[in-house]
């Protein structure tokens, strides 16, 4: 039997992947998820290429991964892909202690963070406009 399969939370022109325990405080990885926010998909991954950043490798491999969920997936036309968006979430802290004086300790936290990068088929929407309005 089975459960069965959960219904999509993206509409059809939508695609998602999520890059999980990345290595980087959220707050640095989401300066290079800005960088892509709202750019076409072979711009973002020129920039990222090209990034000084080191977290940039692991968005352009999560990037990749949407291009090709949407591209195998779920029949979508790759040069009309859009970054619609790309945000970021906390994931689990590691906790360590750094020996200070007198016998004390100071805390050390060291975040993990996580990366939902979600590409749109720019073209689909406005070929969908238009048949609606033919329709009417």
């Amino acid at each position: 039997m089975g459960k069965p399969k959960a219904e999509r939370r993206l509409p059809e022109n939508e695609v998602q992947a999520v890059a999980r325990n990345l290595r980087v405080s959220p707050q640095k990885l989401n300066l290079v998820a800005a960088m892509i926010r709202g750019k076409k998909v072979q711009t973002a991954l020129t920039e990222l290429e090209f990034s000084r950043k080191r977290i940039a490798v692991d968005v352009r491999k999560c990037l990749m991964s949407a291009i090709a969920n949407a591209e195998n997936n779920h029949g979508l036309d790759v040069d009309d892909l859009v970054v619609s968006e790309a945000f970021v979430g906390k994931n689990l802290v590691m906790k360590r202690f750094h020996a200070r004086g007198r016998g004390r300790s100071g805390g050390i936290m060291k975040p993990f963070s996580q990366l939902t990068v979600i590409v749109r088929e720019a073209a689909a929407k406005a070929e969908a406009e238009k048949t609606a309005e033919e329709a009417a």
